[in-house]
């Protein structure tokens, strides 16, 4: 019996001790923590959804709620740039390249309306990309070789280490690189001599693959000068891209396109009118060397032209990003002279 008393009082005096520790916490126990924030709302929560961002230099909308260093931290700007840069030549009536002109001797037209200069250099020393594409069908057989030669000639006097640099693409059924960009002349006649003739032509795929494959994904860290060198008869029997869709993505790629007709016949074919085209859409110019001779003058005045452009960036009249093609016009003030540039461009999608 006083066992049995002894037990119900050690059980009586543990019960004690367990509810004056839950009721009671020692002085020195730390202050409760605020409650980690809400991941997800709760069906009950009436708290808005932030809103979407506004435009650049609004304002936050009334009855938002004010934003966090968090918030701010994150929140991202959407500007849609409207300025427009052309690059441009200017000759005179015999064609020499006219230099040391001025932004006020030219005034441009942007889709049929005025539009606002906002910075006019003259472009004599900007780093080249150029891309060489060479027409290796069986119709370019007979001068073939001569090409390749004044081609090298070319590479060899334009390309300037650590600062230009080129491709080779040759194509007959499909285009082929023989050398991928490098500011090796070494290396880029290699690739040049590395071209055979024979097969179909499929010059507007070549076209469309150098500006979207190789230039417009090329790397830049700055202005640079994009052109392509296309030796063509201009006969075209197996691509896939239409003409106009091969000049749309050189538009895109921002290149001037340089046609050297291959026709040895004397007479500007069907072939010829294809190479004009390209050219004149670009802000380029084709070339007609009937005599091989001439080949290698063509290179030389395609050398000097890239060393006399001039560049403007503009601003339009009523820019609207709704990728719609819009029209340039480049005008001297002097009748005189001939400005040569690409007759457009795509305006960017929002």
């Amino acid at each position: 019996m006083k066992s049995r008393n002894f037990l119900f009082l050690v059980v009586l005096v543990l019960l004690a001790g367990s509810l004056i520790g839950q009721t009671a916490q020692p002085a020195s126990a730390p202050a409760a923590q605020n409650p980690p924030a809400k991941t997800s709302p709760s069906p009950d929560d009436k708290t808005q959804a932030p809103a979407a961002p506004t435009a650049a230099g609004q304002g936050p909308q009334a009855g938002n709620p004010a934003k966090s260093d968090s918030d701010e931290s994150v929140a991202t700007i959407i500007h849609v740039v409207n300025e427009v840069r052309v690059v441009f030549t200017v000759t005179d009536r015999h064609g020499h390249y006219i230099k040391g002109l001025k932004r006020t001797d030219f005034r441009v037209v942007d889709d049929q309306k005025p539009a606002e200069l906002r910075s006019f250099n003259s472009e004599t020393d900007l780093p080249l990309q150029v891309g060489l594409l060479v027409d290796a069908s069986n119709s370019v057989r007979d001068r073939f070789k001569f090409e390749q030669e004044a081609a090298i000639e070319f590479l060899n006097a334009i390309i300037r280490p650590r600062y230009d640099k080129a491709f080779v693409v040759g194509f007959d059924a499909t285009p082929e690189v023989t050398q991928d960009f490098t500011d090796s002349t070494e290396n880029l006649s290699a690739g040049v001599r590395m071209l055979r003739a024979g097969g179909g032509t499929a010059m507007y795929d070549a076209l469309y693959f150098a500006c979207r494959d190789k230039l417009l994904k090329s790397e830049q860290t700055g202005p640079v000068r994009r052109a392509i060198i296309l030796l063509s008869d201009g006969e075209d029997n197996l691509s896939h891209v239409t003409r106009e869709e091969a000049i749309e993505m050189a538009e895109r790629a921002d290149v001037i396109v340089y046609t050297i007709s291959t026709n040895i016949s004397g007479m500007k074919g069907k072939g010829d009118k294809v190479l004009e085209r390209i050219a004149e859409a670009t802000g380029g110019r084709a070339f007609f060397p009937f005599q091989m001779r001439d080949v290698s003058d063509a290179f030389l005045s395609i050398q000097e032209e890239l060393r006399s452009q001039y560049a403007v960036a503009y601003k339009p009249a009523d820019f609207v990003a709704d990728g719609r093609y819009r029209t340039i016009e480049i005008l001297a003030q002097d009748k005189g002279l001939k400005v040569r540039t690409r007759k457009g461009y795509y305006a960017p999608k929002q």
